[in-house]
């Protein structure tokens, strides 16, 4: 054996048995022992196969650029007062903000103002009555759609960590599009808890009680300037249904956010065996919690989340340490929920259900017995039809064949990826793919021996000849795959995946290791005629 042909024959050796190694894991189960390296190194099924929740989501990404423009138009009414800026007016209405200045020197002193700290807001109009100048002011687009992009981004990162918290392995959490989000879960058990997680706003805001203001007269009459009704609702404690609502009258000056919140954790309370979650701030809103606190003492502080009050407890003394608590008749997993939206942050924009499907794990079964099944009755007769057709050149194709299906499940494997339904039909594609190109070798192979060749040399022009033929025909199919993957999602990619590395398998095990296998048998004895 030549030196060529060893170093050729140890490559296609090593490669296969490469592919086996990083194939075990996957065919071994999660309870075998292996190395460390190995065991992390799974085939891992989709969606389709293992079942699990589909979802497409859309980040109204309007109301994070209006909450954006809210913010401005506080802290621009600060920074009027601290100019000394005589203003009637400052209010939000929208992505707009309205003023009314008492004159028009107010006005000039206005715009060099938005000139130096404010340039993302332009006026948008300017009416003047009397000695009164009203001011229209808009953002500039270009960083409005920077406030979009960023609370779609800000909302896949904060969905991504609550799904890991959650426990979900190997969840796909991708954007689509400008403003929807692709989420899919494959094997969650509880759909409906993981929408609630997922869709939850989790926008915490601690407000005090407008405890001088009659409910009864604010709901009749409706309540004072900055004063607005909100809700607590009252749980059944054993059905856990909410059973009525108690409307409450609450400034809408937030005093804090939840973006001072470092950790969150459940608690049982000793005394009523009731779960609460406990909440850590950091260093500016423990000082923010002890000012608001010592100020207030006597007062009801309300804890807002997403418009609902969970509770309102009368603020005892001055609470330091950076610590509080929120109470409301949670369940124990409606408080570790809540513990986790809070731990991973608010989202910045509420989001929208678009779409929605699950798939039962029978159903997944039921996937892959099918694919499996239509795998092997096409491999059985690929493999039937070429050693009766090419006889013993037939059952080298067959070898190939095999190592083909190997080194494809082995390299999935290895880049742990996600084998789902399409990804069965595109190993089904590729083992169409792989004979194809040994029909065309063997197709060379006859015709050289039709003109007299030897045996040897009919082999080396048979492969010679079609090599460019059949890269031509796998060059444009990967092109394909990769145009594929580039703007596919899903299931589509994973077609794409699987197509491209089978492209690559097929062609080294058609064009190498069909020819170590026939070098290897030529050369170690005289052959007369080839079964082929």
């Amino acid at each position: 054996m030549s030196l060529s042909l060893k170093w050729r024959a140890a490559i296609v050796a090593a490669v296969t048995v490469l592919g086996i190694v990083f194939l075990l894991p996957s065919v071994m189960g999660p309870d075998a022992k292996l190395p460390g390296f190995l065991a992390e190194r799974r085939l891992h099924l989709g969606l389709d196969l293992q079942g699990g929740m589909h979802l497409v989501l859309e980040v109204q990404a309007e109301k994070a650029v209006e909450q954006a423009v809210e913010r401005m138009a506080a802290d621009l009414k600060g920074a009027l007062r601290e100019e000394r800026i005589r203003a009637r007016t400052v209010e939000p209405r929208g992505k707009e903000i309205r003023l009314v200045l008492r004159d028009a020197e107010a006005a000039d002193r206005l715009q060099a103002l938005l000139d130096d700290d404010y340039p993302m807001l332009r006026p948008k109009a300017r009416t003047q009555e009397g000695g009164r100048v009203e001011i229209v002011l808009g953002l500039d687009p270009n960083e409005e759609q920077r406030l979009a992009k960023y609370a779609v981004d800000q909302a896949i990162e904060t969905i991504r960590n609550r799904v890991d918290q959650f426990g979900v392995t190997e969840p796909t959490i991708v954007p689509q599009g400008e403003r929807r989000i692709l989420i899919q879960l494959p094997g969650i058990k509880d759909p409906e808890r993981a929408i609630r997680l997922i869709g939850k706003t989790a926008q915490l805001e601690f407000r005090l009680l407008a405890e001088d203001v009659s409910v009864d007269e604010a709901l009749k009459n409706g309540p004072p300037p900055g004063t607005e009704i909100l809700y607590e609702h009252q749980v059944d404690p054993v059905t856990r249904q909410v059973v009525g609502r108690r409307p409450l009258v609450v400034q809408k000056r937030v005093l804090m956010g939840g973006d001072v919140i470092t950790d969150a954790r459940v608690q049982i309370d000793q005394r009523y065996n009731e779960p609460y979650v406990t909440l850590n701030f950091d260093k500016r809103g423990a000082r923010m919690f002890e000012r608001i606190t010592s100020e207030n003492v006597g007062k009801r502080l309300a804890i807002v989340l997403d418009g609902v009050v969970q509770s309102a407890p009368v603020i005892r003394e001055r609470i330091a340490g950076g610590r509080a608590q929120i109470t409301g008749r949670f369940s124990l997993e409606e408080a570790r929920d809540l513990a986790i939206a809070l731990r991973s942050g608010s989202l910045p924009a509420p989001v929208e259900i678009l779409e929605r499907r699950t798939v039962g794990p029978s159903l997944g079964h039921d996937s892959i017995r099918a694919g499996l099944m239509a795998l092997a009755i096409g491999g059985a007769l690929v493999v039937l039809f070429m050693a009766v057709y090419y006889k013993w050149a037939g059952v080298v194709a067959d070898l190939a064949l095999i190592m083909n299906v190997v080194l494809i499940l082995g390299s999935l494997a290895l880049f742990e990826a996600t084998l789902t339904l399409p990804g069965i039909a595109g190993i089904v594609l590729t083992v169409g793919m792989a004979v194809d190109a040994n029909v065309l070798i063997f197709e060379r192979i006859r015709e050289e021996l039709r003109l007299g060749k030897s045996p040897v040399n009919a082999l080396e022009s048979g492969y010679a000849k079609a090599f460019s033929t059949i890269l031509d025909a796998n060059v444009t199919t990967f092109i394909a795959a990769a145009v594929l993957w580039q703007y596919g999602t899903g299931p589509i990619k994973g077609f794409a995946v699987t197509l491209a590395i089978g492209i690559v398998a097929s062609m080294f095990t058609a064009i190498v290791g069909t020819r170590v296998i026939f070098d290897a048998f030529l050369r170690r004895r005289t052959i007369r005629r080839l079964s082929i």
